[in-house]
């Protein structure tokens, strides 16, 4: 959680204003422990060295006073002169600081006073503490007292021995006033001593603080720059110490980052690029399952473009059924099957969804990727295969039948018959060779799908080619009724093509025709130039016709549109395949126009000229 201090100013949040607050407030502790310790030294040693010269002159007069004093404890008037002189001069010598001396006899009555009026004060009784305890002979007695006015003042009392007795007592009053005022001005000095250092530390910190926080604040604006995308400024490394480091290892970093996002990006590319050049489509959804990409080949595939697409749900997409919803969100689903439009418009396709979940460190799915292939082709190829399969067979089970039977038929007695085994081996001949026409072709498909079947090209003349066709159905012709005719652009001239491989397909076409002719009808075959540059080879009768739902397939390899009677006509249904597999095979195209009941035209399309080749 980010703390704010709306009472404070904005300054005092800053490291720079920490740093010298924290700084100053050290310095200020240590100042003030130091002066504390500092001024209480001073006090006591101030004040013992000013209670120690008390003692030491009240012990002076003490002993002066002892020597001057009788055995008796009285004291005659030239020993009292000498002591009075001795006061006076003790009290001048020291300034203003002793306020009182007295000199008292045993009984505590005051002899001596240095106070000017100290005559009244002679023969008055000293009843304090001190100096009872003096002249009990204690010596060291002193009290700290304040009087009424509030000065400080220091009494001591000393006890005048003189032969082994207590004979008297000294009395001294002192005022401590100087020694405070004393105190009170080092108490000053030192308070201003302690104002001007925090002054300097103040200014230091100021300082100090500058050079750990302009370090700070450059590497801030640094990192800016570095979320928006510069990396081309670094860091100005001032020393060695950690400041110096972090913005060495801040230059690392952003070089680093400079490398990883340029990998990135370039990753990025690679990843965007194989997206879009992927013959599969791709899906990717986040851990909700909704759509966040997908390539343009799945748009493509599902019909849809990425703003339609993006953030809806993936299942709602696919049209997935309840129970692959529930698996699909727990990653279990791996595979699924679409089928996508509708089969009786043409448009169906059919589409293998493979499904990988996304996990976060093996623990949880954050997203799902769906592959999208499209097996409309493969699923066609794959019937086609299976519907090729089953004709083969059934074609060649139908002679392979055939010719079992009348084998056993033969064996079983019909051999024996002479007119019957003639029409029987009749039979198995021609089953036979049916089932070597069916053989030849297939084996011809195969080398035209393998590419194996190898073109012979060669300057054909169009008219030529065209005529002996016509020469080639002319007995079939006849025996039909059926008229022949060419109908030729005069433009025309002649074509690069495999001369026996064409023969092949106009003879495939023109035999078609004579079947599906009735007599008296015509076949017409004709060719004119297109305007793409090609030639058109066409081949038209008066036939039959072929229905339009036919029209489609006619060019698969068995289909029939009257089964039976194909079969019967010899037809291995594989006629037209070979034709068109020998058309794209000299790069052109072969088509099918026809009115049921009326008439049929085939159309073969083919280059006018080889490659490098001129125009003929």
């Amino acid at each position: 959680m980010k703390r704010r201090f709306p009472l404070l100013p904005g300054f005092s949040r800053t490291i720079q204003a920490r740093l010298i607050i924290i700084y100053v407030l050290l310095i200020l502790i240590a100042m003030q422990l130091i002066g504390v310790y500092f001024v209480s030294a001073m006090k006591n040693s101030l004040t013992s060295n000013f209670t120690q010269d008390l003692q030491e002159r009240a012990e002076l007069l003490s002993v002066l006073a002892a020597d001057k004093w009788s055995g008796s404890g009285e004291a005659g008037s030239n020993a009292i002169n000498d002591l009075k002189l001795m006061v006076d001069n003790l009290y001048n010598m020291s300034g203003t600081e002793i306020q009182e001396i007295q000199v008292l006899d045993i009984s505590g009555r005051v002899v001596i006073s240095s106070l000017q009026s100290g005559a009244d004060l002679e023969g008055r009784r000293n009843t304090q503490t001190v100096v009872s305890r003096a002249l009990q002979g204690i010596s060291d007695n002193e009290e700290y007292i304040i009087d009424e006015t509030g000065e400080r003042k220091r009494v001591v009392a000393k006890p005048v021995i003189s032969g082994g007795k207590t004979v008297g007592a000294v009395y001294i009053v002192a005022s401590m006033k100087e020694l405070y005022s004393t105190m009170k001005r080092i108490n000053g000095i030192f308070l201003s001593g302690i104002l001007i250092a925090l002054a300097l530390t103040a200014v230091l910190g100021v300082i100090l603080a500058h050079t750990i926080t302009q370090p700070i604040k450059e590497m801030t604006r640094r990192a800016k720059e570095v979320a928006e995308g510069n990396f081309d400024h670094q860091m100005t490394v001032y020393s060695d110490d950690e400041i110096g480091q972090l913005s060495e290892a801040f230059n690392y970093m952003t070089s680093r980052l400079r490398d990883a996002l340029a990998q990135n990006e370039e990753e990025k590319d690679k990843l965007a690029s194989i997206l879009k050049n992927m013959s599969d489509g791709v899906v990717a959804t986040d851990e909700q399952g909704r759509v966040i990409l997908l390539n343009r080949v799945a748009g493509t595939m599902m019909n849809v473009s990425e703003e339609e697409i993006v953030g809806k749900e993936l299942a709602d997409l696919l049209h997935l059924p309840e129970n692959e919803r529930t698996k699909l969100l727990n990653g279990t689903l791996r595979r699924t099957v679409l089928k996508l439009g509708e089969e009786y418009e043409g448009n169906s396709s059919i589409l293998r969804v493979t499904f990988s979940p996304i996990h976060r460190r093996k623990e949880s799915i954050t997203g799902i990727i769906a592959v999208l292939q499209d097996v409309t082709e493969q699923e066609k190829l794959e019937g086609a295969r299976r519907e090729f399969v089953a004709n083969v067979s059934h074609e060649l089970r139908t002679p392979l039948t055939t010719i079992k039977s009348y084998t056993e038929a033969l064996e079983d007695g019909a051999l024996e018959e002479r007119a019957l085994a003639e029409r029987f081996i009749g039979v198995i001949q021609n089953e036979t060779q049916r089932m070597i026409r069916l053989v030849t072709d297939l084996l011809h498909l195969s080398r035209l799908d393998s590419s194996e079947a190898m073109l012979r090209k060669q300057r054909t003349d169009v008219r030529e080619l065209l005529e002996d066709t016509i020469d080639r159905f002319s007995v079939q012709m006849q025996q039909k009724d059926i008229q022949s005719a060419t109908d030729l652009d005069i433009d025309v001239g002649s074509v690069w093509i495999d001369r026996d491989h064409m023969d092949q397909v106009l003879d495939n076409l023109v035999s078609n025709s004579l079947k599906y002719t009735p007599d008296g009808g015509k076949v017409t075959l004709g060719a004119y130039s297109t305007e793409d540059g090609m030639v058109a080879i066409t081949v038209t009768d008066t036939g039959i016709g072929i229905p339009k739902q036919d029209l489609d397939r006619i060019f698969e390899r068995f289909y029939r549109v009257d089964k039976a009677r194909s079969r019967n006509m010899g037809g291995t249904g594989l006629g037209l395949s070979i034709a068109r597999e020998m058309v794209l095979a000299h790069e052109g195209h072969i088509s099918l126009e026809s009115e049921f009941g009326q008439w049929t035209k085939v159309t073969v399309t083919l280059p006018l000229h080889e490659e490098g080749d001129g125009v003929h």
